[in-house]
Formats: structure tokens, C-alpha cells, sequence
């Protein structure tokens, strides 16, 4: 997880986009990277599969702040939603500071949703990764679409935990970076915490 680059001072923090396909979570990142000045962010990589792609890409979030000293720079990432890519889905969420769970909100896509948010919760299981101690946020995106669930709804449906949550309609960069900065503060706070007492001459990685 994350981890402190003592030679740069940069705290690296891991998130997921998470979701099934189609949801928008490639197109989060994408809009984020656009929107993000050259000379804080990394190029983004591209991994395609046949119907889907994993995205990622890092950059230094000035709004952030410091952790402890160090700059945290994010590593932002999106999974393939397919389940036939679940190996490639499994690997990227090792080593998660933070999770964003983007629903596709169409009434029509609520069990692809369902059984998408169950998956996640496997694959993190299979890696001894306590659901409850990861920061994590659900984006109901695509809320501009005529068949769309409310969010009433939607949260009796897939949140069951209570998690906090975003709207958002990604292709039209509504809702993007409020969901980008809600999960970046969960993880910031929970790091903030974690090391809280730890020697600053000792490099952590856990």
C-alpha cells in the first residue's frame, strides 16, 4: 500500500476505479488527466483488451497538501468491468489505498452493478484486504440518462454499508473531480492517522 519515497519526499497513493463495464470509469480518468496542468501528471498508459481497457496514470495533487512532510502523489488506475478479465481486475487492486466504486445508474444495468460490487469485494478478500479499512466512495454516474434509478434507491440497492457518495455525469466532467477529492481526503485523513508517530527517518511500506 502506500508508500514514502524518502529521495523525492512523495507519499504514493494507490486508488481504484471500480465498476462494471461501461460505467465510466475510464472516462473519469481520462477527463481527469485532461484537466490535470503537464507538469503534474505522468502520461497516461493505456492496456486494451478487446471491449474494455485499464487505464493509469500519476500526478501531484496540489490540494492535498502534505502528509508528515511529504507530497502525496496519486496513482490513479481503472479496471477492465468484463468478468472474464477478473485475473486482470484482481491484480490491479493489489496494494489499494482507496477505492471508487462507479455505478452505472440506468435501472436497466442494477444487477451488473450488484454483481460487480460483490466481485470487488471477493477479490479484495482474496488478498486478506479488510473491506471497512480501505477508504471507499460510490460515484452513481450517468445521472443525466432518462431511465436512470434515484439515488434513494440506488444507495437501498449498493450501498449497503453506508458509504459516502457521489452524482456525477463523467463525459460531461460533472461530478468528476468532487469524487476525485472526496476519496483523495478519506485516503489523505486515514494515512494521516496511520503514521501519526512514525520516526521520519523510517521508510514505511505496507
Amino acid at each position: 500500500m502506500a508508500a514514502l519515497n524518502y529521495a523525492t519526499r512523495e507519499m504514493n497513493v494507490k486508488i481504484v476505479y471500480y465498476g462494471p463495464g461501461l460505467s465510466g470509469k475510464t472516462t473519469n480518468l481520462m477527463i481527469i488527466h485532461e484537466k490535470t496542468p503537464p507538469a503534474l501528471k505522468s502520461n497516461m498508459t493505456s492496456l486494451a483488451t478487446d471491449t474494455d481497457r485499464t487505464i493509469y496514470f500519476d500526478f501531484l495533487p496540489l490540494d492535498l497538501g502534505k502528509i508528515r512532510g511529504f507530497q502525496v502523489k496519486l496513482h490513479l488506475y481503472s479496471v477492465p468491468g468484463q468478468c472474464y478479465y477478473n485475473a486482470t481486475r484482481k491484480l490491479v487492486l493489489r496494494g489499494v489505498d482507496g477505492l471508487v466504486f462507479v455505478a452505472d445508474s440506468a435501472s436497466d444495468k442494477l444487477d451488473e452493478n450488484i454483481e460487480s460490487f460483490r466481485n470487488l469485494e471477493a477479490n479484495l478478500a482474496e488478498y486478506g484486504y479488510r473491506r471497512e479499512n480501505i477508504p471507499m466512495v460510490i460515484q452513481y454516474n450517468k445521472m443525466d440518462l432518462p431511465n436512470v434509478l434515484g439515488t434513494d434507491a440506488l444507495n437501498q440497492y449498493l450501498n449497503r454499508y453506508g458509504l459516502p457518495w457521489t452524482k456525477a455525469v463523467a463525459n460531461k466532467c460533472i461530478g468528476v473531480f468532487d469524487t476525485l477529492k472526496l476519496i483523495g481526503k478519506m485516503v489523505a485523513d486515514q494515512l494521516e492517522t496511520k503514521y501519526q508517530g512514525v520516526p521520519a527517518t523510517q521508510a514505511v511500506r505496507s
